[in-house]
Order: C-alpha cells, then structure tokens, then sequence
C-alpha cells in the first residue's frame, strides 16, 4: 500500500465511508491476536471479469488503505477464486461452446479452455482476472479454490464441517425448498469415475473416519474422504469455511447475497470462529431503473466504459454512496469524469481533514494528480459537438487558443479525456442532435447575447470564463424567461442540440466569442 502523508490524529476524525469500516476492523479481535487484517473480494470464474468485480476490489481497497492510515496495522488481500467449483451452464460470450457443453458438472479447473490458450476455462478466467486486476494497479495475492482444497489447506476445516454437519443441517435446510432440502449436504462428492462435482444425498456421515458414504452417478456405493480435493463445500458452507480457514477479517458482498451472509455467519460460528466485519453494498439499476442483468445485456461493459471515460470515473462511480442503488448506464459517465475532476482541483485547496474524505484521495491510494486543467469533460464534449469533428487536432487548435501552454504532451490526460469525448460523440450524441426553431422572445435573447459578447470583446478589459458566465447571467435575467435554468436550455437547444450542456463562460472561452456568435448567428437563421 502506498505511505501516509498525515498525522494519525487527522485521520481519525475522517468523516467518510471508507474509514468508517476501517474503524470496525480496528478493534477486531482477530486483527489485533494476527498483528495485520486480512480483507478478501470473491470471484467466480464461469465467466470473465466484469464490472461488479472492479467494484468490489476497488471499495475494499478504499476500506484497507483507510485501515491502514488509520491503524498503522498491515493488511493482506485476498482475491479468492472459486475455481473447484462446478460448471452450470455454457456461456454465450465464448468460443467453442459445443466442447465446452460437455463439460456440464466438471469443475472449472477441468473443463477445456474454450478459447485454446490455457490448462482449462478455469486457468483461463483466472488469468484474465488477474490481468484485469493489475492494469488498474490492485495490489493483491491470488488464491484458487482448487489449490486450497488440493493442497490439504482446507482438511482442517473440511474435518471441521463433517464434525458439526448436523448444526450445519439444521441451519441450512431451514432456509431451503422442500425438494432442495431431501437432498441436500454440506458436502458435494467429486466422482473418483467422472470426476463431476455430485449434488447427491450423503447416505452416512463418518466423523471417525473423515468420510462421505454417497451413491455414484452409476448407482454405486462410494466412499470418500471429505479431505485432499474428493469433496468440495456447498457455496454457503464453503464460503464460511473459507473464513475460517483463511481468518478473512474482512469482506462485502452486494445487496442480493444478505440472507447468504446471515447463513455463512451462522455457520462460520458454529465452527467455532467470528465472522468477518464488512457490508452489503446496493446493485445497480439500467437507465429505467430496473436491475442489471447479465443475460439480458441491459447494463454496461468495462470495456465500454472505458471508451468513453478513464478508470478514475469509474472508481468515482464506485466510491460515491455504495449503500444506495444507482444507474449504471452511458447517460452517467459524463458526470463522473466532472465529478472526479472536480474532487482533483478541490484537493488542492483543502485542508488535511477535508482531503482524506475527498474521493480523489482514496482512489489515487493517498496520492492525488494535479489537475492539469479546469476544462470539464462536459465542455469537452460540447467542443466535438459544435466543431462536428473527430479530428483531434483541430479540437487542440482551439484548447490550445484558450490555453498557449497546452499540449496533448503537456496535459497527457486531457489529451485522453478528448479523445474518450469523440468517442462519446460519435456513439450517442451525434445521432441524437435535434435543433429547434427559437420563439420570437428566445430570437431577441439570442441576439442580446450575441450583441453583449461582441461588445465584451470590443472592451479592452480582460474576457475570461468568469467573465464571460456573468454577462451570460446577466443576459437571461433580463429577458423573459421563468428562471434562468430555462434560459440555459434555450442556449443547450438552440446552440448545441440538446436538452445539457456545459457551463457556457468555460465553454465560449474555449470556443472562441467569434465562434460562439457564428452559433447563435446560425440559430436565429432557423
């Protein structure tokens, strides 16, 4: 984790979210006997990295490096992989899915690498996993389930759960459907024939001898050790276990997995440990509010984010109120740029306290960016609108009139930012363009404007941004509208094409007066 830069006592008076958890985890028990905290993130690998992974790792990251600002303690964590476990169904995002299909009930470590370039599906998603976690720079120790369970790390908690399999029971079945219940285990028999991960009934429980007795997919009474990788933990027990053996202190899990917690807390206690601290955080809706759903593709991608935005927005994203449900659509990727760029050029004016509770903080690790300019991506993507160009060196022409010293070497992440605004340009503003015809008060306003700007540059005095944003004030003030947010819309529609914009002294800065008048001159032409 990266140094601290402040006295402990400013970080004890920390306001924000990631050091209120911290403060839970400082006071464990467990913690304090271990000398370090040991946090961990889950995954599942039928499927590629996505999302709701960077997200998890990231809010657990905030939580340890304000733990470790806080406390002074070290701190481990664990990106767990549920590699041991069995295939359920075919993914559609992949290759070869006939080969793949064969392979329903094996586990993930021995199904075929569909995409041919690894030991197995399982090896290969771990592997991506991992790279996806280290090009955002996580620091983190990897762990497999298949190694854990092979290895003989997990016998003593395997013997554990076969010696408490009736509280286990009586715990588990309450919470299950009847014909689910008929059947269920603790323990999930890997076939010493198949080699499939068996959901079958245990027909007798040794705990002397640390066995499972089971009927084989062929009818066949089979004996096997619950130890060494033969049997493999039902997800709820495996998930307690797992703390356990590993002594996770910390760990959250969205919202739909609270009654899964409950459960795996009883159980972690019935094997005689304490749960680990943490929190259910909210999932994410689509742009009509209605829950993400991976099969139905009404969500968003990493990689489409990031085509349209840098990593820091989405870390903003997921910094900002994790308790409360949110949109996760292309519609909030402008704000999050701002609103990450905002924070940027707060920190610096801040004083220490307010710094360690500004987002920026916690996701640069404690070492903030200097921001290299107050252009908002939102002007950004009004300048690609306006100039209806994606070359970037024409758009640097003008960047570069409202400021001589910048340059795409200078000011390489706004060099990014304008890239990532013509992309969003191209994809969802460009086809969506609807330019109105102003009413005759809306004309008179226009002209004022455009007759005002011209004057202010006539003036002599010094036309910059604040300037500029105050004679625009001004202006609606003195027309007809019902408040000045409905002359903003005027400017956003009859202007730009649309129903936002950006803040309109930043932008004519930018664009130029002659520009910006050659704009009003068109609408007032409709």
């Amino acid at each position: 984790m990266l140094k601290k830069c402040f006295d402990k006592n400013i970080y004890e008076g920390a306001k924000s979210w990631p050091f209120e958890e911290a403060r839970k985890l400082s006071s464990r028990e467990s913690v304090l006997a271990k000398g370090y905290a040991l946090l961990e993130t889950g995954y599942g690998p039928s499927g590629l990295p996505h999302i709701g992974t960077f997200g998890e790792v990231a809010r657990t990251t905030y939580v340890r490096h304000a733990f470790e600002c806080l406390s002074g303690i070290k701190t481990k964590l664990f990106a767990f992989s549920d590699d041991l476990d069995g295939l359920r169904k075919v993914p559609d995002n992949i290759p070869n899915r006939d080969l793949v299909a064969k392979y329903i009930g094996y586990p993930l470590t021995k199904v075929p690498d569909p995409f041919g370039c690894h030991e197995s599906f399982g090896h290969h998603n771990n592997s991506r996993l991992q790279e996806f976690l280290d090009s955002f720079g996580f620091e983190y120790e990897f762990q497999s389930s298949t190694e854990w369970y092979t290895s003989g790390r997990f016998n003593g908690v395997l013997l554990n759960v076969l010696k408490h399999q009736e509280e286990i029971l009586e715990v588990m079945l309450a919470s299950l459907r009847e014909e689910r219940a008929a059947t269920y285990s603790p323990f999930l028999p890997i076939s010493p024939k198949t080699g499939k991960v068996l959901q079958v009934s245990i027909e007798k429980y040794d705990v002397d001898a640390g066995t499972v007795l089971f009927r084989d997919e062929d009818g066949t009474l089979t004996e096997l050790p619950v130890t060494d990788g033969n049997c493999k933990m039902q997800w709820k027990v495996d998930w307690a276990a797992r703390w356990v053996a590993i002594g996770v202190d910390y760990e959250m899990a969205g919202k739909d997995l609270i009654d899964s917690v409950k459960l795996s807390s009883q159980i972690c206690r019935i094997l005689g440990a304490t749960p680990p601290d943490g929190f259910n955080y909210e999932l994410f809706l689509d742009e009509d509010g209605k829950k993400i759903s991976k099969s139905k593709g009404n969500g968003i991608s990493m990689d489409e984010w990031l085509r349209y935005a840098p990593p820091e927005s989405l870390a903003n994203f997921m910094f900002a109120s994790p308790r409360s449900a949110k949109k996760l659509y292309f519609n909030v990727i402008p704000r999050q740029v701002d609103d990450y760029m905002t924070h940027l050029r707060n920190f610096t004016t801040q004083e220490p306290q307010k710094q360690i509770d500004n987002p920026a903080w916690h996701i640069s690790g404690g070492n903030p960016p200097k921001c290299e300019s107050e252009l908002s991506f939102s002007i950004l993507l009004n300048l690609v609108s306006v100039c209806n160009s994606n070359d970037s060196d024409i758009l640097w022409g003008f960047i570069k009139k409202y400021n001589p010293n910048a340059s795409p070497e200078t000011m390489p992440f706004l060099d990014k930012l304008l890239q990532h605004a013509i992309n969003y340009y191209e994809d969802f503003v460009k086809t969506r363009k609807i330019f109105y015809s102003p009413s005759v008060d809306e004309k008179v306003a226009l002209a004022d404007l455009m007759d005002k700007l011209q004057t202010l540059q006539q003036s002599g005095k010094i036309v910059d941004a604040a300037a500029i944003q105050s004679l625009v004030f001004e202006v609606g003030k003195c027309h007809n509208f019902a408040d000045l947010k409905s002359w903003f819309m005027v400017l956003y529609r009859h202007l730009f094409g649309q129903e936002d914009g950006p803040r309109m002294g930043s932008f004519i800065a930018l664009y130029g007066i002659d520009g910006t008048n050659q704009l009003i001159r068109d609408a007032l032409a409709r």
